[in-house]
C-alpha cells in the first residue's frame, strides 16, 4: 500500500501557515511531507515563495514526518555546493527523515541572477553532475572538482548526517526518467503513468522509492472550488514546456488566460465528493506508485484536513 503525504506550496503560504498546515497533516493522518522550492510563485494570486530551507528547519521542530523537496532545482540559482550543505543539514535537524528532491527546474526560478537558461538536455546534463557533486560532499570527504558545468575546491561538509541523503530525481519525459533510473535514489513525477514508473524500474530503478503527486481542491461548494482552482493555481492545465521555459509570474498570467473554468471542472478533483478524492489518489497507487502526496488549493484548510481523515483516507487505506 503506497504512504499518503501532504504537498506544503510555499508559493501560496507564509512560513507559519506552511507550519501549521504540516502540523494538522500528522493530525489527520498523512505519513510524510513534501514541500516546493520556489523563488517565484506562479502567479501573483498565489502570492507568496518563502526560503524552503528556514521552512524545513522549523518543520524539523513542529512535526515527526518524513520531509522531502519537491523539487530543488541545484544547477543555476543555487551551486550544488550550497544545496549540498543546505540538504545535510536538513538530515541532521529531522533526524534522517529528509529526502532531496531534485530537477531541471523551470526559468521563473532559476534565471533571475541573469543566467542564460540552457536547452533541456543541457539541463539534464547539469544535473547530473549536480548529484555527482552533492553525492560527494554528502560523504564528509574533502571534494575537489572540475568538471564540465561546476569547480568545487577544498569543500568539506562538517555537519552531515549518519547516512547520506538520499536523491530523488524528477522527470517527466523519457530522457528524464531514463538519468533517475541511472543516478536516482528514487523516481518524483506528477502523472500517474504507468509506461513511466515501468521504465524507470526496468531502466535501473528496480524497488527504489517512486513518488508522485496532485493538486485538489475540497470545498463543500463545487463551483467556488473550481473558481478557487481557476484563480489560484490555473498554470497546473497549462501545456508543453511553458511551464519550464516562461520567466516571470506577469508571463503565467497572460497565458493562464487560455485556461477556462470548464477546463479546470473537468481536470481537477473539486468539491467534497469523497469518491472523486479517493479515485484520483488510487490512480497513482494503481500506476505502482510508493507515495502519494495531495494539495489542497482552496481556503478550507481545516475543513480539507478534517474531511481526508474522517472520509478519505480511510477508504484508501482499506482498499489496499
Amino acid at each position: 500500500m503506497p504512504e499518503y503525504g501532504y504537498f506544503l506550496a510555499c508559493e501560496q503560504y507564509g512560513p507559519a501557515e506552511l507550519i501549521e498546515q504540516a502540523r494538522m497533516a500528522e493530525q489527520a493522518g498523512f505519513q510524510a511531507l513534501w514541500i516546493s522550492d520556489h523563488y517565484h510563485p506562479w502567479n501573483d494570486e498565489q502570492g507568496q515563495s518563502p526560503f524552503v530551507w528556514s521552512v524545513i528547519g522549523a518543520l524539523s521542530e513542529a512535526v515527526s514526518l518524513p520531509v522531502e523537496t519537491a523539487v530543488t532545482c541545484p544547477t543555476v540559482r543555487m551551486h550544488p555546493a550550497v544545496v549540498a550543505q543546505a540538504a545535510a543539514t536538513s538530515a541532521v535537524m529531522t533526524e534522517g527523515r529528509f529526502r532531496l528532491g531534485v530537477g531541471t527546474g523551470e526559468a521563473l526560478n532559476e534565471h533571475i541572477l541573469g543566467d542564460a537558461w540552457p536547452p533541456a538536455h543541457v539541463r539534464l546534463e547539469m544535473l547530473e553532475e549536480a548529484i555527482l557533486v552533492m553525492r560527494r560532499l554528502f560523504s564528509g570527504e574533502e571534494v575537489n572538482h572540475h568538471g564540465t558545468h561546476y569547480t568545487v575546491e577544498n569543500a568539506r561538509l562538517y555537519t552531515v548526517p549518519d547516512e547520506p541523503v538520499p536523491v530523488d530525481v524528477s522527470g517527466f519525459g523519457p530522457a528524464a526518467t531514463k538519468l533517475a533510473a541511472r543516478v536516482g535514489d528514487g523516481y518524483i513525477t506528477m502523472m500517474p503513468d504507468t509506461s513511466m514508473v515501468e521504465q524507470y524500474r526496468k531502466g535501473g530503478g528496480g524497488a527504489k522509492l517512486v513518488s508522485g503527486g496532485t493538486k485538489v481542491c475540497y470545498d463543500a461548494d463545487r463551483d467556488e472550488a473550481v473558481r478557487a482552482v481557476h484563480r489560484l493555481w490555473a498554470n497546473e492545465l497549462l501545456p508543453g514546456e511553458l511551464g519550464q521555459v516562461l520567466p516571470s509570474p506577469k508571463h503565467f498570467e497572460q497565458v493562464q488566460t487560455l485556461v477556462t473554468e470548464d477546463m479546470v471542472r473537468q481536470n481537477l478533483v473539486c468539491g467534497a465528493d469523497a469518491d472523486e478524492h479517493v479515485t484520483e489518489l488510487k490512480r497513482f497507487a494503481d500506476a505502482g506508485f510508493d507515495r502519494v502526496y495531495v494539495n489542497q488549493i482552496g481556503p478550507d484548510l481545516r475543513g480539507f484536513f478534517d474531511f481526508y481523515r474522517t472520509k478519505v483516507l480511510p477508504r484508501l487505506q482499506q482498499s489496499a
